[in-house]
């Protein structure tokens, strides 16, 4: 059954549950990230910082609600394959998207490129490592090998790496000449505003997250897989919304960084946090490492795409496109089992 029994677990149920939360994720991440935007203005944060803190974690959201639901569910795969997947679709779909809703080549700078898409970078070799440990020193008795328990010590290590990374963002803010404050901001709206798109979110994701599970289960597809494609695009809505809005400003500092932010939130932040809820989650590291894998190749790319001549031109942008359909092809193929290289068994 579909919310809560609420509703018949049939297909086309499943299919307008997932359609409405969609609708209402993207309604109420407008909101959050209007009111972020308006409250970086209000305490004068540098566009990166916005970019890449608050507005960010804000549009971040949904990916950190669907691991927290997916985790008391028992699903917790489909919410680390929905924090993968959407990664690969910030890095590689949001800034072509953003690139190309512009009339000229997306701007980026050497903040961007050498610290934050390095940082990124950093966070996804320390998730792997994570992993890794949990199958070395906490493996899961009785079960398949390369699957191990990912225990709250073990999740300190990426939420320790992400305070790292706050303090280096507070350091630039420390360093960074504000001017005059925008007025005619109502703080304590926009912090309502802010809540209630928070609020919003998190309503929409648990129904999302149940949607796509009874539809799994239906067709027979993966958690992981499941995750990987329809809840990580579901999720990512709002991250594209932002990012395509403030390249379409003329912000391609705050566009880029919310990507890269984005990315290194939910990957430090949310799947710890998802952990330190339920205690211990396993993990089939059979499964997250090619998957992890592709999602390095796609940082690459684009780390070297922003680098050349601090621009992302209009063929880089379809050469992105292009391998995110590769992607989605790949994947369809290890769904119908066409190729084997995720081992699901």
């Amino acid at each position: 059954m579909t919310l809560g029994g609420l509703l018949p677990a049939t297909p086309a149920v499943d299919v307008a549950v997932i359609a409405v939360a969609t609708a209402i994720v993207w309604v109420a991440s407008g909101w959050l990230e209007e009111a972020a935007e308006a409250l970086s203005g209000y305490y004068g944060l540098p566009a990166v910082v916005q970019g890449s803190i608050v507005v960010a974690v804000g549009s971040s959201f949904p990916e950190f609600a669907s691991v927290v639901v997916t985790a008391f569910a028992g699903v917790f795969e489909m919410g680390v394959g929905a924090i993968v997947g959407s990664a690969i679709f910030n890095v590689l779909v949001i800034p072509a998207l953003s690139s190309l809703a512009t009339d000229e080549d997306l701007d980026t700078n050497r903040a961007i490129v050498y610290k934050e898409a390095q940082f990124y970078m950093i966070a996804i070799s320390a998730l792997v490592v994570t992993f890794a440990l949990a199958v070395i020193y906490v493996p899961v008795p009785e079960a398949p090998s390369l699957i191990g328990e990912i225990t709250r010590p073990l999740a300190a290590i990426p939420l320790g790496l992400y305070a790292l990374y706050l303090f280096i963002q507070w350091q630039d803010v420390g360093d960074h000449d504000a001017g005059d404050r925008p007025t005619g901001i109502a703080v304590g709206r926009e912090w309502a505003r802010l809540a209630g798109g928070l609020l919003g979110i998190l309503i929409a994701v648990e129904a999302l997250v149940g949607g796509v599970e009874s539809l799994s289960t239906t067709f027979g597809i993966p958690e992981f897989l499941a995750g990987v494609t329809i809840v990580a695009a579901a999720t990512s809505l709002p991250d594209a919304l932002v990012s395509i809005r403030s390249a379409t400003d003329e912000k391609g500092i705050t566009s880029l960084g919310n990507v890269l932010g984005s990315n290194t939130f939910d990957l430090l932040v949310a799947i710890p946090v998802g952990v330190l809820l339920v205690g211990s989650v396993p993990v089939n590291f059979a499964v997250a490492a090619p998957l992890f894998g592709v999602l390095t190749l796609a940082t690459v790319v684009l780390f070297a795409f922003l680098r050349t001549g601090l621009t992302l031109t209009a063929i880089e942008s379809y050469a992105l496109l292009a391998i995110y359909t590769l992607f989605i092809a790949w994947m369809v193929t290890e769904t119908i089992g066409v190729t084997g290289l995720i081992r699901l068994g």
